[in-house]
């Protein structure tokens, strides 16, 4: 069995682009496609500083995405496109920190999140 595995799982050959919402699965900042669809859709993740609407946007390698998480907003740079949802270890090679986490609340008084805990447990 050769070592490349890992490698191959990170960086599938052929593909020059992902959709938004299955990378931010792969990635491990959404905890399920469809709730990550579901931020796409409402428009609060940007890709290189443009509001994207749609699921199925395509992310490219250097991409910059920034999504919020709970009361937070992370900002990545895109460093592979990958290939499944693995463990926290292999998501973790999919993107690079490009800032520090910002908390929604200094960034705009009005949000409320849009996948909070409350929301995921009513709608079971």
């Amino acid at each position: 069995m050769s070592g490349g595995g890992a490698t191959a799982a990170i960086s599938p050959a052929g593909i020059s682009g992902r959709r938004l919402d299955q990378w931010l699965w792969f990635a491990r900042l959404a905890k399920s496609r469809s709730l990550a669809a579901r931020l796409c859709v409402a428009g609060v993740v940007t890709v290189n500083d443009v509001v994207v609407s749609k699921a199925n946007h395509i992310v490219r390698i250097g991409d910059t995405i920034a999504v919020p998480q709970g009361t937070f907003r992370r900002t990545v740079r895109l460093l592979a496109l990958g290939s499944r949802r693995g463990p926290p270890t292999e998501a973790r090679l999919l993107y690079k920190e490009t800032a520090a986490l910002n908390r929604i609340a200094d960034l705009d008084r009005a949000w409320i999140p849009l996948l909070s805990e409350w929301d995921e447990v009513s709608h079971r």
